[in-house]
């Protein structure tokens, strides 16, 4: 379940290395996630199998395709299977899918009607000719819209988008070519993400159909889940850090803990969501607080909007623009702000139910994470 404005989370985009040792060594009570070197000289590694073996929940079922595909995943990556890899990996899908590879949604005919008619309504459509064209049979025999209320999955209907958007021109209409079920698989990877990351790095196993749909797959989903998870490097001191970023997007944990540090440093109020830069070319509240203390600073606008065009890199963290800012922050507060922060976020998703947050997502996939590695 990935933030909607992230993204997936896509979202979202690779995330290559991992964790240093001087954090590993501050963290060792919370364990290093994301970790690429090999084990230390005293360590004794379990093999990958056995490592995914241990870390499964008792109750999974074929638990064998199970570790084949976590383990394929991660040398296909080339992450170590260390026991905390291995959880994180582990408490996402425990959370994202309850170890199914196309789970099923509740009320998921009533959320597809509703996203239809909340398209016709933005597209100008009238309610009635919608309803119409999907009376006409499609593919399969069946009319668009008894497929609609019996679909279970979001396979389901991804496949009843894709053959309405490729037969019938109101479909382009509705949708412009992009079906809009865009986080997929046991761990909810976003579309976008697995397009982005695969044009940096081959997708290591044949395309049956498209990549869009490896992603609803086990073996692919798994892959770009552990890609999106680990494949990045982000020196946290807690794993409930990249638990937040794979909800809200790369390095958003480390973003807001720059937003809070421009808090203090300029005196204005920030939301620390982790988006620095907005979706559109507006100014952004965040770019808006550094351009006023632009002479505390000592950069000029294109400066500091060239440095958060790397906000969701690994670079933006050696810009002078991030040093200057936690260094202000450092002065005016008296103590070092910290590097991570988990992002303010709403999460909306029309499967939501209730008021969540990022940090609720973060928090109850951590709980996940620490059960796994006491088992």
């Amino acid at each position: 379940m990935h933030h909607s404005n992230a993204r997936p989370a896509a979202a979202r985009a690779g995330r290559p290395g991992g964790f240093g040792i001087v954090v590993c060594a501050v963290a060792l009570v919370t364990g290093c996630i994301g970790q690429r070197p090999g084990p230390a000289p005293d360590a004794r590694a379990a093999p990958p199998w056995e490592a995914v073996d241990a870390a499964l929940p008792a109750r999974v079922a074929d638990r064998a395709g199970w570790i084949h595909d976590i383990v394929a995943a991660f040398n296909a990556l080339g992450i170590d299977s260390t026991h905390e890899n291995v959880c994180a990996v582990v408490a996402v899908i425990e959370q994202e899918s309850g170890f199914k590879d196309d789970p099923p949604v509740p009320n998921l005919p009533a959320i597809a009607w509703r996203e239809i008619d909340e398209r016709a309504a933005s597209a100008g459509v009238p309610r009635s000719i919608v309803r119409g064209v999907l009376d006409l049979k499609s593919r399969d025999g069946r009319s668009y819209g008894e497929r609609i209320d019996h679909v279970r999955t979001e396979k389901d209907l991804s496949d009843v988008f894709e053959d309405f958007i490729a037969s019938v021109p109101l479909g382009t209409t509705l949708f412009a070519d992009r079906n809009p079920i865009r986080t997929r698989g046991p761990m909810q990877v976003h579309v976008a993400f697995a397009r982005e990351f695969s044009r940096r790095r081959p997708y290591p196993y044949a395309v049956s159909k498209t990549l869009a749909d490896e992603v609803f797959t086990r073996r692919g989903g798994i892959y770009f889940g552990v890609a999106h998870l680990l494949d990045y490097e982000a020196p946290y001191p807690s794993a409930l850090y990249r638990f937040a970023d794979f909800n809200a997007g790369q390095y958003a944990s480390r973003n807001a803990a720059f937003q809070s540090a421009l808090s203090s440093a300029s005196g204005v109020f920030v939301i620390p969501d982790g988006a620095l830069l907005p979706h559109d070319e507006s100014l952004g509240q965040t770019e808006a607080a550094l351009r006023a203390m632009g002479a505390r600073l000592h950069l000029d606008q294109t400066a500091i909007h060239d440095a958060l065009l790397q906000s969701k890199s690994g670079e933006f963290a050696a810009t002078a623009l991030y040093r200057q800012v936690f260094e202000l922050a450092r002065i005016r507060t008296g103590h070092p702000p910290p590097r991570a922060v988990v992002p303010r976020i709403e999460l909306h998703s029309p499967k939501l139910t209730r008021h969540l947050t990022t940090a609720w997502y973060a928090q109850r996939v951590n709980d996940r994470y620490e059960r796994c590695r006491r088992r």
